[in-house]
């Protein structure tokens, strides 16, 4: 009974299980261990496994665009004061940046170190997915005239089509422009609008916490799908590649406990103790979006933070603070270019930097979206997108473990602020 009782009320322990579970059906199902179904089969069995994975991500998808503006804009709106606004407004972007760019070097470095690209033969990719030489073509990369409109194109220029089309960065954006403004304005002008703000939050992340509870089977329908299609041969010939970046993600994690230690001054191992149920919980769904009622949860009641700050923080980075994704994507980039024998320039690679940069603050914080932001970048540099097609197979369980360092990113830099701020009240 006690177990029983111990197993319902933490949601990681489920989500371990139904992973475990899920990788031996998994193995029972496909060909190297069990059954070998045929693709047909596979197919018609994954459509039903997927069924809670799926109705998951749809109640995400219906309710994120109200929370993130939401939770934005009461944010900004309850910080008080002008002084603990500027701080905390321009010290997280700031922060944000900061850490970022220290992923992506650390990215740079790696993929420059162990060449993972060069172990693979390019042939192996051509013949598996039938590729035409046309699909492997080289083309021109980066030019300086793209900078106008992308520079232009960040303010949107219709709010109604940016959540219609669940545009984050665009909803962003107009969140902190419109929350700036409500915190300029007397309190009775904007309460009529802050208390229906605030009931639009906390609907939203109740339902948020209502939708997690089948978190479990959707995790054991992914993992039994993933496992039975791609196998564990397949999934072990880019070895190499995968373990380059989670050796990148657990440098994050290192630099990670350095702020907590230094700029939070609060004790590693316990802090980071207090972290196990969203990072869990991001593991198994591999979506900040998701985990993100978890996060606040956990930065309110377990680690005490002031609630002005979390739900600042948090939100926002979910949305823009997208360290693992950056990362992963740099490192993608450069394995591409071993594989398709492109030579990096110094310029191909400030290139590279900053925009992994932008694309990891646009990055839409749900399963698989790093990869489709991936090709942005690929044919930035001139790098065939069609080199995707090598790394899907593995992706999934790299956006696990991202989405993981993401959601520790997210967490620490409220644990950094929450100290900050406090000092300097």
């Amino acid at each position: 009974m006690a177990f029983k009782r111990y197993l319902f009320k933490n949601l990681w322990l489920q989500v371990v299980i139904s992973l475990m579970a899920g990788l031996g059906v998994g193995l029972l199902l496909g060909d190297e261990v069990g059954l070998g179904l045929d693709g047909d089969a596979l197919d018609a069995m994954s459509s039903y496994l997927k069924i809670p994975a799926n109705i998951f991500l749809s109640v995400i998808l219906m309710i994120i665009v109200p929370l993130i503006f939401a939770s934005i804009v009461v944010a900004i709106t309850n910080l008080g004061a002008k002084e603990k606004l500027k701080t905390l407004g321009l010290g997280i972007g700031v922060y944000f940046v900061i850490t970022t760019t220290i992923a992506i070097l650390i990215a740079i470095t790696l993929a420059s170190i162990i060449a993972p690209g060069n172990i693979l033969d390019l042939t192996a990719l051509q013949e598996t997915h039938d590729l035409s030489e046309d699909d492997l073509r080289v083309t021109e990369g980066f030019s300086l005239e793209d900078i106008p409109e992308t520079v232009s194109s960040i303010i949107p220029r219709n709010p109604i089509v940016s959540y219609l089309e669940g545009q984050m960065f665009s909803i962003l954006i107009m969140a902190v422009i419109v929350g700036l403004s409500m915190a300029t304005l007397p309190k009775d002008s904007i309460k009529p609008l802050l208390d229906l703000l605030e009931s639009i939050q906390r609907i939203t992340l109740h339902i948020l916490l209502m939708a997690m509870k089948i978190v479990p089977f959707a995790v054991f329908g992914l993992i039994v799908s993933l496992v039975a299609k791609v196998g564990a041969e397949t999934m072990a010939g880019l070895g190499v590649y995968m373990v380059t970046v989670i050796l990148g993600l657990g440098a994050m994690l290192l630099v990670y406990a350095t702020i907590i230690r230094l700029v939070a001054k609060r004790p590693v191992s316990f802090t980071f103790s207090r972290f196990r149920n969203p990072q869990t919980l991001a593991f198994s769904t591999a979506s900040s979006m998701a985990t993100m009622p978890m996060t606040l949860k956990t930065a309110e009641e377990d680690l005490k933070l002031d609630t002005r700050v979390s739900k600042f923080v948090i939100p926002l980075g979910t949305t823009v603070n997208m360290d693992g994704t950056a990362l992963y994507q740099v490192i993608a980039v450069f394995f591409l270019a071993q594989l398709f024998a492109i030579e990096l320039s110094l310029l191909s690679v400030l290139v590279i930097i900053v925009t992994s940069l932008l694309a990891s603050i646009g990055t839409p914080a749900v399963p698989g979206a790093g990869t489709v932001v991936l090709s942005t970048i690929l044919i930035t540099v001139g790098i065939p997108p069609v080199g995707i097609l090598l790394l899907l197979s593995v992706d999934r369980i790299l956006d696990m473990i991202r989405t993981m360092v993401n959601v520790t990113g997210d967490l620490t830099a409220s644990c950094a602020f929450d100290r900050i701020t406090r000092s300097k009240n």
